[in-house]
């Protein structure tokens, strides 16, 4: 039986001037399913309090500060408090606050990476199941439908065994230092206090690794990364290329960079198998290259009924007409909250709503970060392997 309310969800992040905050407001508006109720959108009191006005919250759930908001909104009544939390900051801030709400008994959403230690990472692994409570990490591109298709077809056998995988995740604004001529999303992203001990890799090529383990289900082994910082005086690396060994024999290759001029949000996924391949580039989200071993290329559009259920139940319009960034964000809000409310009202969600990336995704994400990096400063191949606790 469905949950006969909105949720209601508070933000932390996501203050005046905030890139991310915004998107995840946008895509949790699209279902209906959830409503902003309460917020501590900045270190900056005042800077919190004009969010909140702006969104119309009442002034009494604005707080100045998360520890201030978990405690005080865990005081209210069943019927009043927020249900779940959505953690928009920058990384170094992703921890404290997660296990924080978590500890209070709420529901979590965060951006990736999910800490900025693997020690981190399994903490909120424990928390999450001692409260029992969902935790949604925000792997946002596993939220395309032709993503969906192309896992389907490699689950199906329609490739073969796979042998090589090859992703990338290719942006060029980090291309010259931005982040000394006043741009916010730079300076924190290139700050190891701020970010962590990566720049790239833990920004976009979480992303990458998400993406190929998602589709072809294979876990990396062992890899060999190759990091550079191109642009003087950075203290991250601003461009990493990996050879990867997946479990089973495959090969891949991984690129994350932030310094290729010219490109925008080049996110791309090719895999090939014994049977067949596929081909997926997020710039060009509706569409899926299959092509067989024998017989001519195929091209699977986002609309049609030919697609897998796991792919059409989440498409918004009819064929023709493109869906995007925005919707990803939608399609794994709602399995996500779908599973919340289910939660809540005491039943069982539907299987098919527990398609999200979840805290265990989160902490493979920490631990690829952190083995990327050590391969890197050793110019080694460095075991890969992990499973995370249960």
């Amino acid at each position: 039986m469905p949950l006969n309310r909105k949720l209601r969800y508070g933000m932390v992040g996501g203050g005046p001037g905030a890139f991310i905050g915004e998107i995840h407001r946008k895509a949790i508006g699209m279902d209906g399913l959830a409503e902003l109720t309460a917020g501590c959108f900045s270190n900056v009191p005042e800077e919190s309090r004009a969010q909140g006005e702006h969104l119309h919250l009442d002034p009494a759930r604005v707080y100045e500060s998360h520890e201030e908001m978990a405690a005080q909104e865990a005081a209210l009544p069943a019927s009043e408090r927020i249900d779940v939390v959505v953690i928009v900051t920058p990384n170094f801030l992703h921890y404290p606050m997660a296990r924080t709400f978590l500890e209070a008994g709420f529901h979590v959403v965060c951006e990736k990476p999910m800490t900025t230690t693997v020690e981190e990472a399994e903490h909120l692994c424990q928390l999450v199941e001692e409260h029992n409570r969902v935790f949604l990490l925000m792997h946002n591109y596993s939220g395309y439908p032709l993503v969906k298709q192309a896992r389907h077809l490699v689950a199906d056998g329609a490739l073969g065994e796979v042998r090589k995988v090859v992703v990338e995740y290719s942006q060029g604004w980090l291309a010259t230092k931005v982040e000394e001529a006043g741009s916010k999303q730079a300076e924190w992203r290139t700050d190891p206090e701020r970010a962590g001990i990566s720049s790239a890799i833990g920004d976009i090529g979480t992303h990458a690794e998400h993406l190929a383990r998602y589709v072809t289900g294979l876990e990396i082994d062992e890899l060999c990364a190759d990091l550079s910082t191109f642009v003087p005086g950075r203290a991250l690396e601003d461009d990493a290329n990996m050879l990867l060994r997946y479990e089973g024999g495959a090969r891949g290759v991984l690129i994350a960079s932030q310094i290729s001029t010219g490109e925008e949000n080049n996110m791309r996924l090719r895999v090939y198998g014994t049977k067949g391949a596929l081909e997926w580039a997020q710039q060009e989200p509706n569409t899926l290259i299959f092509r067989p071993l024998e017989g001519p290329q195929q091209l699977y559009r986002a609309g049609h009924d030919y697609l897998h259920t796991s792919a059409s139940r989440l498409e918004r319009t009819p064929a023709g007409h493109p869906e995007g960034f925005l919707e990803a964000f939608a399609n794994l809000y709602g399995n996500a909250l779908r599973t919340i409310a289910a939660h809540e009202n005491g039943g069982t969600p539907d299987p098919a709503d527990l398609d999200f990336p979840t805290v265990q995704d989160g902490a493979r994400g920490v631990h690829f970060i952190h083995t990327a990096v050590r391969s890197g400063k050793d110019s080694s191949w460095v075991d890969a392997s992990y499973t995370p606790p249960a």
